[in-house]
């Protein structure tokens, strides 16, 4: 959609999304805005996410659903970590009172992002319909958390959505200084070492370019995304070992 005249499509719990090339274009007034609905199930969420779509909306608005056009994506071996954060990486692995968790707080870890809303943003998109939604998902072994964990206290993390071997992040929240960053780069050497390629970030910021996420064409993003889900899933754990890949790889050296 090219104007601010196009409706919106509505659609309920039983209802197929419309095709993505129907999501509002860049002139209108929410670009990849491509329809909205009153349920947040997660059999809604399984469908969305296989077919280039998710959920972003504010308190007191209906269930929106996007496909933004283009889609930000970080390569894994477009990776750039800077030399301040690759010297908190080696002295965070060998410091025995500093750990990487996995699934071992999720719902922690998505409230916590809810209080902290994105750069730019006033209030939080994660409301409590969407909370509930994704610890649900989360039970069903498709939504993941990475944490960050100093002095057996939650300082920081993310979490994502996962099928097969595409994933899709989600938010991150940090109560130490790059704390955050930490869980986002043990995922990536987690990915890596299972043959994840990329990681959906969905939106484009400049907080993930500087990390090597860049926009790419949404058919682009689409058209890669059948193998990826169905690939063997990934196993979500976390081990030293993965440290010294993402240490050691020239790939993302600054």
């Amino acid at each position: 959609m090219q104007d601010n005249t196009q409706t919106l499509a509505w659609i309920d719990e039983n209802q197929a999304f419309p095709p993505v090339d129907m999501a509002w274009g860049a002139r209108s007034p929410a670009p990849g805005l491509l329809c909205a609905g009153s349920t947040l199930t997660t059999r809604q969420l399984q469908t969305a996410y296989r077919h280039g779509i998710f959920p972003w909306f504010s308190p007191g608005q209906p269930v929106l659903w996007w496909s933004p056009d283009p889609r930000m994506v970080l390569t894994l071996s477009a990776l750039r970590i800077g030399t301040s954060l690759r010297k908190t990486l080696r002295q965070f692995a060998k410091n025995n009172r500093s750990q990487i968790r996995v699934d071992t707080a999720f719902e922690q870890v998505i409230r916590a992002c809810a209080q902290s809303p994105r750069a730019g943003q006033h209030g939080t998109w994660i409301v409590p319909t969407m909370v509930n939604a994704y610890c649900a998902l989360h039970e069903q072994g498709l939504a993941h958390s990475v944490e960050t964990w100093v002095d057996d206290q939650l300082v920081g993390g993310l979490y994502c959505v996962a099928i097969g071997k595409a994933v899709f992040g989600e938010s991150m929240f940090y109560r130490q200084t790059d704390a955050s960053k930490i869980a986002l780069c043990a995922l990536v050497a987690m990915c890596r070492a299972q043959g994840v390629t990329q990681i959906d970030c969905q939106q484009e910021t400049r907080h993930l370019a500087r990390f090597g996420a860049a926009p790419v064409a949404r058919t682009n993003f689409l058209h890669a995304l059948p193998e990826q889900l169905a690939r063997e899933p990934i196993k979500w754990n976390f081990l030293p070992l993965y440290w010294s890949a993402l240490m050691n790889e020239s790939a993302g050296s600054p």
